[in-house]
């Protein structure tokens, strides 16, 4: 359905550390720049990107969104976690965990990032 997402960043190096650490583990490559200082880590069929706005404003987080992450594993959530806290995430909602949702079980993890934009990491528990 979507074919980027992209979030500004208001200390790209910072958000690079973050994002490079976090997304590594769930078997992403480093992310890279491009001519426009942008950085830009590219999915099977999806890309995500780090930003200063191009207004010139600060970067600031969406009130109410989340962008989500898919972990193979609840180990895997949980590897994403720890390193995106070593890079300077910080662990908001609950401690990562199964949640009922519907009559699905999800394995939820939630950082925010270095400018605030509230990222998880998802793992849709066996049936």
């Amino acid at each position: 359905m979507f074919s980027h997402v992209m979030v500004g960043a208001n200390d790209i190096e910072k958000s690079k550390a973050f994002y490079d650490a976090a997304l590594m583990v769930l078997g992403y490559k480093e992310g890279v720049y491009d001519q426009k200082g942008r950085v830009v880590y590219i999915g099977e069929d999806t890309v995500f990107m780090l930003t200063k706005p191009i207004n010139g404003e600060p970067a600031s987080h969406g009130n109410g969104m989340t962008i989500g992450f898919k972990a193979n594993s609840p180990e895997l959530a949980d590897a994403w976690f720890e390193a995106g806290k070593a890079q300077g995430g910080e662990p908001i909602e609950n401690p990562p965990g199964v949640r009922q949702v519907g009559k699905r079980q999800l394995y939820l993890a939630y950082l925010r990032d270095p400018s605030g934009n509230k990222v998880c990491v998802t793992h849709v528990m066996p049936s």
